[in-house]
């Protein structure tokens, strides 16, 4: 019987592409579905992101779905799509503030600097991705969290969420693609989504991974050529005190990654969780 997947990513080829990650998110899911496996994907709905050539539908039980975020309550909605060509159905959060106004730099500003607001962004979008499940009728056993975008969302699952009847059991899985600036966010996002950060984890601004390692109940790295992420994080306390839960990837190709053997490899660590 096959997994029930929730696949969190925001990048997805053809919609948005500005790191390795759009490509990733475009091929493993589908892998994982020639596999049963039944996945599917939550992406922001960026405002360049034609709603015409995609066929972007509107769904009238994901419209206005209320959740509190920064002590204020806030509503999302969301569109549902496929990734062309396929059956991998992706639904995109939409919000004016949060999503609309990025360019296809998605990350970074037209000069090429990194946006000061990308941790409440990220923060925001797991918490919104979280609040959409219930709506969706459907209650995955895995979450699965791309990159430093969606690292909040095991403590935000952990502090908010487990204890409740639709979200009890729900696994959650941290996929670490890189580590650089980006994953470095500062305590008002954490704040702003309503939970705590271990106490053991010091300083203004911190390792986002830091916090996910210790509330994911699995981390996947993939380390590629010249580009040892495992032991870049490594050095980061919070993830060496849960280094047990580490599998590493090692990808041959940074241009060309066998997506089928990604796909394989991730299965075997999913089910193992799922167990």
């Amino acid at each position: 019987m096959g997994l029930k997947l929730f696949f969190l990513t925001t990048e997805i080829t053809p919609f948005a592409n500005a790191t390795s990650l759009a490509d990733f998110s475009a091929n493993v899911p589908l892998l994982l579905q020639a596999k049963d496996h039944d996945i599917r994907i939550m992406h922001p709905k960026y405002g360049f992101i034609s709603e015409r050539k995609f066929i972007l539908r509107e769904v009238i039980r994901l419209r206005e779905i209320p959740f509190v975020f920064d002590g204020k309550d806030q509503m999302t909605s969301a569109k549902s799509a496929f990734i062309p060509r396929t059956r991998v159905q992706v639904y995109f959060l939409e919000h004016l503030d949060w999503f609309k106004p990025l360019s296809n730099l998605v990350y970074k500003s037209k000069n090429g600097r990194i946006l000061s607001d990308n941790p409440m962004r990220y923060s925001f979008y797991g918490n919104a991705s979280l609040a959409t499940l219930p709506h969706l009728f459907w209650c995955p056993d895995i979450i699965i969290c791309n990159g430093w975008q969606s690292s909040m969302v095991p403590i935000i699952y952990n502090q908010r969420y487990k204890e409740e009847k639709f979200y009890k059991g729900i696994k959650t899985v941290q996929v670490i693609h890189s580590i650089d600036e980006c994953s470095v966010f500062s305590r008002k996002a954490y704040e702003a989504a309503g939970v705590k950060i271990p106490e053991n984890i010091k300083g203004k601004s911190i390792n986002t991974f830091e916090v996910s390692s210790h509330f994911s109940d699995h981390i996947i790295v993939f380390n590629t050529p010249g580009n040892n992420v495992a032991n870049k994080l490594l050095k980061l306390n919070g993830v060496k005190e849960n280094e047990k839960k580490l599998s590493i990837i090692d990808l041959d190709s940074t241009e060309t990654p066998d997506y089928s053997a990604i796909a394989n490899e991730m299965e075997i660590i999913l089910k193992k969780l799922s167990r």
